[in-house]
């Protein structure tokens, strides 16, 4: 491996997936390079499985994937889903509770290791979703141990949000955004795009310094912060580019390819 970092931890949309919601030819072979290298690579996301297959065919069924900000692992070469780290059933309630105290109004959906519900208040961006997603009362909803919980309030940014309900999560769920209008995820206590990598990484006897992470978003820090290197492409939240050691091209740019490029010689 020489100089070469052990572990590529990339997030999708924003990052390297581009605005078209494509990912590149170019961004493909760059992490073909990386495995040709010997290192690995992991896509680290806060989609569910469900939107994941066809990412898997795009990297020709290589890699790694973590969904849900780290709560599912999603084998890219058989499609199955394992539930690494969820909320329970009474943390889940509990958190609910808070959310709808904190910000009046604000709609609550729940993603489950194998599907998603909401109650009758929430709504998502896509109508196609509003109309497809099952509606539970709250015993149903919070009765079984889900990958993240979501608040969506369209009275608020996802910044404002965030600061608005932080409080009142605390010491129950860790709570994030990733820039979708007026919303919030949260995942179990302790539980990041950081600290699923840090495992991973521990599991095959690689240091953080031996790992290059690379995001867009708020859901992205906690892994930017632990990685030995990382990368903010261009398009990044304001929080991400302050936080980053590098600052790169843009995801319309390829800007992840292009330093992968010119790192994986």
């Amino acid at each position: 491996m020489g100089e070469y970092p052990s572990l590529v931890a990339t997030d999708l949309d924003g990052t390297i997936i581009r605005g078209d919601g494509t990912i590149s030819a170019r961004t493909v072979a760059a992490f073909a390079r990386v495995e040709a290298a010997g290192a690995r690579f992991v896509l680290v996301t806060g989609r569910p499985p469900r939107w994941m297959a066809a990412i898997a065919a795009t990297f020709g069924h290589r890699g790694t994937a973590i969904c849900a900000n780290g709560a599912l692992a999603y084998d890219m070469h058989t499609g199955e889903i394992e539930a690494r780290h969820l909320i329970p059933p009474p943390v889940l309630a509990a958190a609910a509770t808070a959310l709808r105290a904190a910000a009046p109004g604000i709609g609550i959906a729940v993603e489950y290791p194998d599907g998603h519900a909401a109650d009758p208040v929430y709504e998502s961006v896509n109508w196609d979703v509003n109309l497809s997603l099952p509606r539970l009362d709250d015993a149903e909803l919070f009765s079984r141990p889900a990958s993240k919980l979501l608040g969506r309030h369209f009275g608020y940014t996802c910044d404002d949000l965030l600061t608005q309900v932080l409080p009142a999560l605390d010491g129950l769920v860790s709570v994030t955004h990733s820039n979708s209008k007026g919303l919030i995820e949260a995942s179990a206590l302790g539980v990041s795009k950081a600290s699923v990598v840090a495992e991973i990484a521990a599991l095959h006897g690689i240091d953080r310094e031996s790992v290059i992470a690379f995001g867009d978003m708020p859901n992205d820090l906690p892994l930017l912060t632990w990685a030995g290197i990382s990368c903010a492409v261009a398009n990044a939240h304001p929080a991400v580019l302050a936080a980053a050691t590098h600052v790169i091209g843009s995801n319309d740019e390829d800007g992840v390819a292009t330093y992968l490029e010119a790192l994986y010689t």
